[in-house]
């Protein structure tokens, strides 16, 4: 009961700090990891520790699918290219150099111990990437590949990290073998992913509308994927998120406003919290992790805490530059379909390696033991130093990344906006086209008129460069109501419309409906009074 207490006052402290960087700008991983660090400093508090596997099983399948959520697939799709080289070839040259740094510097670190750090710590943070990038100025291409790589390249790692386990317990790998099996597991991962969220997408539809039991359905949806995949040695880092972005590709068909209402609040109060519970974790652990590594020097740990972090951030520098542009110049349908990257995007795209909640969680998850009750060899090590590479990944590269975007003078190419803008004319005015056709004949001149205002300022508004502005003054007619709430219905069917055609993407959807959900949320309120 103690403990508990213990971390529910933490979580309230947490919370609080969050409101401080919300207002200085900085990402909220960089406080959580601060926080970890002064909670192992801090005297007389107990080592609370979990189980490994209720750690992966509690915090992963959530944080995966909650990014894959966010992310949009069509932008995934044009970025596919360079994000497979990131997700896939960085993490697998990441890991290995790792590997081949901590087995060469770190005494006592075998070469199967050294996989595991390398695949713990190879993949940058989803959660870190989107915090770090918030509100700042970037063309959509480096946004959308920074997210798309931080998605898929988890499952990278972690079925890596799976293999490296195993070649500690058992004391054998074979590459080709190791090799073989990722295909196969990554296959059926994803196979798994969308039958889950085809049966879950089923679900939904037949069900009664119930934005409480929708909402539960959405936390449900990420642990059913990845039990299911896990319980026949398949990915269920590949299933959940195949099924986040089947699922997310789909909620417009398949929940209501207020259930896109609540679920938001609920998920992103929720992945807060676990972030959160994470890092209380590993600042809980602290002391005792090191004090079970024995025969190393404070000094001793801190020097191979910094080597393994310059091996991250250089090792991806060394990857980046090379994969964005020897591409290029070995296949003329890439010169031809894609624009050169800028070397100042491009340095950005290098610099955006931050490790987080997911590193964090893995190295929480290694056994305690393997055969016959003997420990996990250097498990304390492997823990300490991956907070290192996170603290030092988030904190030198997280602050750092704001000055530098301004540094090199980063502007967003505003394709962006242009989208947005275009996607709101369409829709206004197929709006004021549908209320001529259809309430031209039934409604007075006045009432039609002002139906129409509305849309016909927002065009002018839009023609003209300023905010568009979807208030609108509250109206005690019915007849008016119902007609609005036809007109969201006909917005709502554009928007989808424009979306499954590539006009714009999931993002700009998501931004539209939401606006939609809260108009459509205020004319109910307006007809109960």
């Amino acid at each position: 009961m103690q403990n508990i207490a213990l971390v529910i006052i933490l979580l309230a402290v947490i919370t609080a700090l969050a409101e401080i960087t919300d207002k200085i700008k900085i990402p909220y991983p960089i406080l959580l990891v601060l926080t970890g660090i002064g909670i192992g400093l801090f005297p007389g508090l107990p080592s609370i520790n979990m189980d490994p596997e209720i750690i992966f099983l509690v915090f992963l399948p959530p944080i995966l699918y909650e990014a894959a959520w966010a992310t949009s697939w069509s932008d995934f799709k044009k970025a596919k290219r360079p994000i497979t080289m990131l997700a896939i070839g960085c993490v697998i040259f990441t890991t290995c150099a790792v590997a081949w740094i901590a087995h060469t510097f770190i005494h006592g670190l075998g070469w199967a111990e050294a996989f595991v750090l390398g695949a713990i710590i190879s993949p940058p943070d989803a959660v870190a990437a989107t915090s770090a990038t918030k509100g700042l100025d970037l063309p959509k291409r480096v946004t959308a590949i920074l997210e798309g790589e931080s998605l898929v390249n988890d499952a990278t790692g972690l079925i890596a990290y799976r293999y490296a386990i195993a070649a500690v317990v058992t004391g054998t790998f074979s590459i080709l073998d190791a090799g073989l099996k990722f295909i196969l597991v990554a296959f059926v991962g994803i196979l798994i992913g969308l039958v889950v969220g085809y049966i879950f997408k089923w679900i939904h539809k037949i069900t009664p509308d119930n934005p409480t039991n929708d909402t539960t359905l959405t936390l449900l949806a990420p642990y059913v994927a990845y039990l299911s995949a896990e319980a026949i040695h398949m990915s269920g880092v590949l299933a959940v998120v195949t099924a986040g972005l089947y699922l997310s590709r789909n909620s417009s068909l398949i929940f209501s406003k207020q259930t896109r209402l609540q679920a938001t609040g609920a998920w992103n109060t929720i992945i807060f919290l676990l972030n959160g519970l994470v890092f209380i974790l590993i600042g809980l652990q602290l002391n005792q992790i090191m004090g079970n590594i024995k025969g190393l020097p404070p000094t001793a740990l801190l020097v191979y805490g910094g080597v393994v972090s310059l091996a991250v951030i250089i090792g991806r520098i060394i990857w980046v530059f090379p994969g964005t542009y020897l591409p290029r110049l070995l296949s003329k349908k890439i010169r031809e379909t894609e624009a050169r990257p800028s070397p100042r995007l491009v340095t950005i795209v290098a610099w955006s390696g931050m490790r987080g909640v997911v590193s964090l969680a893995a190295a929480l998850a290694l056994p305690l033991t393997i055969r016959e009750g003997v420990p996990f060899p250097n498990r304390d090590l492997i823990i300490f130093l991956t907070f290192c590479v996170i603290f030092s990944t988030l904190i030198l590269q997280g602050l750092t990344l704001r000055p530098l975007i301004n540094w090199l003078g980063i502007k967003s190419d505003g394709s962006e906006h242009r989208s947005e803008k275009e996607a709101r004319l369409q829709l206004a005015s197929g709006v004021i086209e549908h209320i001529e056709e259809a309430y031209s004949l039934s409604l007075s001149d006045e009432a039609l008129n002002q139906i129409k205002t509305k849309y016909e300022i927002r065009i002018q508004r839009l023609r003209k460069g300023l905010p568009d502005d979807l208030t609108v003054g509250s109206v005690q007619v019915k007849e008016f109501h119902r007609i609005q709430q036809e007109i969201l219905e006909k917005e709502r069917r554009d928007v989808i419309a424009l979306r499954n055609k590539g006009t714009i993407n999931d993002e700009v959807l998501r931004k539209i409906e939401y606006e939609l959900d809260l108009e459509e949320t205020r004319l109910m309120l307006e007809q109960r009074m």
